[in-house]
């Protein structure tokens, strides 16, 4: 296992707060069930775990909770943007699943941007990110999103979010 891997390994085995963010990304991969088995098993080592829902995540309204409920997520576990949101400084580690525009950080700070004024889940605050996405273009807006480049607290695994999830299982 490589030195990055090893690093991903101890900040998985060591957060005690997740939060969680799917994304259209997850819904392309038809990622439900992995992502709770991820969840079912961060939870059986100790971790609180929580999902982060936007309402414009998807390509219709409530897709993500639909993607929850179809991967027999519990929906106690699950939290709207304006509940959860205040969560993520406190956070031990977002897992970012196949989402881009809906925590880029873009849509508060840089206007003229596509996504500014845009209300966003507040990722950015966690105190580690692991984004798991296809690859690393803009999202749906074409707005980049500066986190994907940002310092050594953002890890990245690029691919198919039914195969980075299974990455994250085995390191658990």
């Amino acid at each position: 296992m490589n030195n990055d891997m090893e690093e991903l390994k101890s900040i998985l085995n060591n957060a005690r707060k997740i939060i969680i963010v799917p994304g259209y990304g997850a819904v392309l991969a038809q990622a439900q069930y992995k992502i709770k088995e991820l969840a079912d098993k961060l939870i059986a080592k100790g971790a609180d775990v929580k999902f982060a829902v936007h309402p414009l995540a998807g390509r219709v309204p409530a897709q993500i909770n639909t993607l929850l409920v179809e991967g027999m997520v519990n929906s106690g576990l699950v939290y709207d943007m304006e509940i959860i949101n205040p969560e993520f400084w406190d956070t031990d580690l977002a897992i970012i699943i196949g989402a881009n525009d809906i925590i880029n950080p873009e849509a508060i700070s840089v206007e003229g941007t596509p996504i500014y004024g845009m209300p966003i889940l507040r990722a950015d605050m966690a105190g580690h990110l692991l984004i798991c996405n296809y690859d690393m273009r803009p999202g749906y807006t074409g707005a980049d999103n500066p986190i994907f480049y940002a310092e050594e607290r953002v890890k990245i695994l690029l691919g198919d979010a039914i195969d980075t999830l299974e990455e994250l299982i085995n390191l658990i």
